[in-house]
């Protein structure tokens, strides 16, 4: 097993936030503060027994799913960049390597080592489902087809571009929520085989704002989210 990495985090490349952004991770289980916390030795210490037993079984659920040939490699990081919210994102390096980072803020945040196992059991489940090329996929194809039908009206090349960043914003969104209740229910999983209380874990949604069911929001309601992970544990 791979040992964590811990490194100051200034430059995030292919980032598919899993948060809005006042809120890029996810994730599961982040949330902005007007004054962010900053984690005590204990809460350090606390996140380093997590991820040494989550990443591990992260890892063999990745293999297992994904084949032989695909990238189960994560790397954990924290994001120790001033100002950042109560947050964790998965992304990827320029290699395709896993990436999943933690704000100091969220590791203050979490209250016991059953929401920190979640978060990043919920993360590294973005990763297992493929959402970055499929969030990409969609993406590309809605800048192609509303920046096709602006070609067809005979508008500008201006208004052609616009159309094409509004599709692509669509197109990113359309299946969002789903992708994070995809990466809630595998993350239940993740979080259970490893040894830890995945509805415990999913309590840290009672703490956050509830992103309600807008459209074309980026997440589904907090209730929904629990009552997915209540359902999957349930069935293990």
């Amino acid at each position: 097993m791979r040992w964590i990495a811990l490194f100051f985090m200034t430059v995030l490349a292919g980032c598919v936030s899993t948060v809005e952004p006042q809120r890029p991770s996810g994730q599961p289980a982040k949330a902005a503060a007007s004054a962010p916390a900053m984690p005590t030795r204990a809460k350090v210490d606390q996140f380093v027994a997590v991820v040494k037993s989550v990443e591990p079984v992260a890892e063999q659920v990745c293999r297992a799913q994904t084949g032989p040939n695909s990238n189960c490699d994560f790397r954990i990081v924290v994001d120790d960049r001033p100002g950042q919210p109560v947050n964790a994102y998965q992304t990827l390096d320029r290699n395709g390597r896993p990436i999943i980072a933690f704000t100091l803020p969220m590791i203050a945040e979490a209250r016991n080592h059953d929401e920190l196992a979640f978060v990043l059991s919920h993360e590294a489940a973005h990763h297992i489902a493929g959402h970055i090329p499929r969030q990409q996929q969609n993406a590309a194809a809605g800048a192609i087809l509303l920046g096709g039908l602006a070609t067809l009206t005979g508008v500008g090349s201006d208004a052609v571009r616009t159309a094409s960043d509004l599709g692509a914003t669509v197109g990113a969104r359309s299946y969002s929520k789903n992708y994070e209740l995809e990466a809630d229910s595998l993350g239940t999983i993740i979080a259970k085989r490893a040894g830890y209380d995945p509805v415990r874990g999913a309590a840290f949604f009672t703490r956050i704002p509830d992103p309600g069911d807008r459209f074309l929001g980026t997440h589904p309601p907090n209730a929904q989210r629990i009552e997915t992970v209540r359902r999957v544990n349930a069935q293990l």
